[in-house]
């Protein structure tokens, strides 16, 4: 029943999602006209917003880069192409593809959603190497995984309100990840969606008549071409002691800075694929034939980023995203408020698809709301967590690094997400609610 309710959905999103470049350029338009007539501002503060914003997120886009670039140089490895090859052979159907790959995202994506991203989107393709199945799905089961992430260890809200001189400390203090991420409601929602999300891509597999497969062949890694040490660059070029040399000093600072205390964040996981990838390689010509393969499925990332900060800008500049939160919050109670953060938090994503600096327009609006309506502050918190992620489902701006590795466009995977976003909306929504 849900492969047949999943199916017009599907076919909706493929026909009318344009490509996420035009997406975006729509978006910037929604949301300009939207600063001019709601907020009051005039065409030319917008405008200034909006170019004043536009590489903001320049830093963060480099990032992203990496995270396809040295995450796909990575899994090209022979070491590491072999243990997911092998850990492909455990499925041995369609339906058990499409469990394993999601399983195997949401506890990577749980761990960091940098790590979940590429782990997910590089997991699909091994079995598709391996395994008839719809591989629209295959690679919407990997990307939905990450609807997990802000619930998991590396989410940005619960880590931030941990942190000691976090911008709103004088307002509720340092609030441990003990009330946070490990607190007993998160952990119910986590496992439930660790049960559902894998069960209702399970569900709406395709029959093989409506199945769409990739060709096999155009999965295989092209090996690098063979040259010999004629000259001495070819000698650099094929040099083993050289690789060794620089990849074990990055190796070696890792352990250092562990060793330290240092935490995972996503300039550390990339240092640790970039690092474990030249050593695995063996030799700088493997790698760099690796790279250039990655590198051209990053355009997405280098050409839309920047229009999401100019539309992040004009959300936060104008008032916009502050507005939409106080008209949720203006009608709630102290039962219905982690609802509404959390519905909130769900759309002010689509316009500002970033974690921090969501929590950094919304919590000046939920935080005082919580305390004036005695509600539970870690609950809220989680909401707008939880509301950041959940629209990641629909919001192809996390998105594509997933399409660039796996090689599809957004209208994809898109219908397939769209039945977990109901899906996974109102298991959420209850635990929040309820429990």
């Amino acid at each position: 029943m849900l492969n047949a309710a999943a199916k017009p959905l599907v076919k909706l999103v493929e026909r009318y999602l344009p490509d996420p470049y035009i997406f975006v350029l729509l978006l910037s338009i929604v949301v300009f006209v939207a600063a001019v007539l709601v907020e009051q501002q005039s065409p030319l503060q917008v405008l200034q917003y909006w170019g004043d914003g536009f590489w903001g997120l320049l830093s963060f886009s480099m990032q992203m880069l990496l995270v396809l670039v040295t995450g796909f140089m990575l899994a090209s490895t022979p070491l590491v192409t072999g243990i997911l090859n092998r850990l492909a052979t455990l499925a041995k159907s369609a339906g058990q593809a499409i469990i394993l790959v999601t399983v195997v995202s949401l506890v990577a994506s749980w761990l960091n959603w940098g790590f979940g991203l590429v782990v997910g989107a590089l997991f699909a393709k091994a079995l598709a190497r391996r395994i008839k199945v719809d591989y629209r799905l295959l690679v919407a089961s990997a990307y939905s995984g990450f609807v997990v992430w802000h619930g998991g260890l590396a989410g940005s809200i619960p880590l931030t309100i941990a942190t000691p001189g976090h911008f709103s400390e004088a307002l509720i203090g340092v609030i441990s990840t003990s009330n946070t991420i490990f607190a007993g409601f998160n952990l119910l929602l986590v496992a439930l969606l660790f049960v559902a999300i894998p069960l209702v891509n399970y569900l709406m597999l395709p029959k093989a008549g409506d199945s769409v497969y990739v060709d096999r062949a155009k999965l295989q890694d092209t090996p690098p071409a063979q040259s010999g040490n004629a000259r001495p660059a070819d000698k650099l070029e094929n040099s083993l002691l050289l690789a060794l040399l620089v990849g074990l000093a990055g190796i070696a600072y890792l352990v250092q800075y562990f060793a330290k205390g240092g935490s995972l964040n996503l300039n550390i996981v990339n240092f640790l694929f970039l690092f474990l990838a030249i050593v695995l390689h063996g030799t700088p010509r493997r790698l760099l034939h690796s790279l250039q393969q990655a590198i051209q499925g990053g355009a997405g990332i280098v050409i839309q980023f920047p229009f999401y900060a100019g539309i992040m800008g004009i959300m936060l500049q104008s008032g916009l995203a502050q507005s939409m939160s106080q008209w949720f919050v203006s009608f709630a109670s102290v039962e219905s408020l982690p609802f509404w953060s959390f519905i909130s938090a769900g759309i002010v994503n689509i316009f500002v698809p970033s974690g921090g600096g969501q929590w950094a327009v919304q919590a000046p609006v939920m935080l005082p709301a919580a305390l004036e309506l005695g509600a539970d502050v870690s609950r809220i918190a989680m909401a707008v967590a939880w509301g950041d992620a959940w629209t990641n489902l629909i919001q192809p701006f996390w998105a594509l690094p997933v399409l660039a590795i796996a090689g599809l466009k957004a209208k994809d995977i898109m219908g397939f997400c769209l039945v977990q976003l109901l899906i996974t909306g109102v298991i959420i929504s209850l635990v929040l609610s309820f429990v």
